[in-house]
């Protein structure tokens, strides 16, 4: 019989979507999961022998020290050290954009980036959105909570911040979009935009990134967030491993994981647009999307001439209505594809495509993957099997 591999995951923190992955990987073929660093304790199996190492290398000195002595294939999943080892990384700048475009598509001229450490992962989200923002004409404010000269060890510092946020986003032009730098960041501006009545999504909205360990608290199920896609990182990296394992050359770069997607809440579920023409227009869409309609019916249906569309498109929203018919029609599949088990003929023909073909070419042009290969990706958490 084949040797079953021994793979340790030696991450020193615990994410159930990141193990999902993994899990989904080592259930295919057949690995043993050593998994004595899995949780948050701080635990070096130092007795262990086996073929590789899924590691997260940001963390505890010790650990990184004994992965990086291994004789065994390592795959890192964080950027911190340096070091020769393969990675598999999430793509925070593409997440930035992603954020971006949500807002710019809604009319949005006016943002803020809300961030309260320095961390890496955070500034690189930050970097990304205001850099797009400027790339297409339009500001953005950094507030960065710690900047403030109050400490954390100071008992005064929560509500030191409190009312320093309070006093930014009352100060913002409104409506104004704030992308957050993760689901807690995300959290306190909702508390403090109702604390001092400020309206969502009206006058505010949120985007945050990433709200799983915070699911319990209904009020963040309002907020809009940006799906990590952790489950795919966990997979690719479990692959590399495999193939490492099996000899095979170690790519020149880390390996980046595009977020899977954005899932939109109430925090913005509201178009920033004063041109009634382009309201009607994307009234229209909105209530269509499943029709095969084009440019011509949104024109009729905003009270305006095709040229006229044109130009008010580009000067609301950046981009010709073509473009955003096109983007929305994506946007719904890619929310059927990852949300149901709805065949893939069906998700084409509720998202306005009339053959198949078409959709295929159009999804594969605008994700860079088949619509089989998406769903496989958003589904990559069920799994079954056990690992110690």
């Amino acid at each position: 019989m084949k040797k079953r591999k021994n793979v340790l995951l030696a991450l020193g923190w615990y994410d159930h979507r990141l193990i999902q992955g993994i899990g989904a990987y080592a259930t295919e073929h057949n690995w043993h999961l050593s998994s004595a660093s899995i949780t948050q304790e701080f635990v070096i199996p130092y007795n262990w022998r086996g073929d590789g190492i899924l590691a997260w290398l940001a963390g505890e000195d010790e650990l990184a020290t004994f992965v990086l002595s291994h004789r065994a294939p390592v795959v890192d999943f964080s950027l911190r050290r340096k070091h020769p080892r393969p990675r598999v990384v999430l793509d925070h700048e593409m997440t930035g954009r992603l954020a971006a475009h949500h807002f710019l598509d809604r009319g949005f001229r006016n943002f803020l980036y809300y961030s309260f450490a320095d961390n890496w992962t955070y500034q690189a989200r930050g970097d990304s959105f205001v850099a797009e923002l400027e790339r297409v004409g339009y500001g953005c404010k950094w507030l960065k909570g710690h900047d403030l000269k109050a400490t954390h060890r100071d008992r005064s510092f929560w509500s030191a911040r409190q009312k320093w946020l309070e006093r930014e986003i009352l100060a913002a032009p409104k409506p104004v979009a704030i992308f957050t730098a993760n689901g807690s960041h995300a959290l306190e501006v909702l508390e403090v935009c109702e604390s001092c009545g400020t309206r969502i999504p009206d006058d505010v909205a949120i985007i945050g990134w990433e709200d799983d360990l915070l699911v319990g608290q209904a009020n963040l199920r309002s907020i809009t967030t940006i799906d990590p896609n952790y489950e795919e990182l966990g997979y690719r990296g479990a692959a590399l491993l495999d193939s490492l394992m099996a000899g095979g050359k170690p790519p020149s770069k880390p390996i980046q994981i595009n977020s899977a997607r954005i899932i939109t809440r109430h925090s913005t579920e509201v178009t920033s647009v004063p041109h009634m023409g382009i309201q009607k227009a994307l009234q229209f869409i909105t209530e269509h999307l499943s029709e095969p309609f084009g440019v011509d019916d949104v024109a009729e249906a905003a009270g305006m001439s095709r040229r006229g569309l044109h130009q008010a498109f580009l000067d609301q929203m950046g981009r010709t209505p073509g473009g955003h018919i096109r983007a929305a029609r994506i946007d719904l599949a890619r929310k059927l594809l990852a949300d149901t088990d709805t065949k893939v003929e069906v998700v084409a023909k509720r998202s306005g495509y009339l053959s198949l073909n078409t959709f295929f070419v159009a999804f594969k042009k605008a994700c860079g993957k088949t619509p089989a290969e998406f769903r496989r990706e958003a589904h990559r958490g069920r799994w079954g099997g056990v690992h110690e």
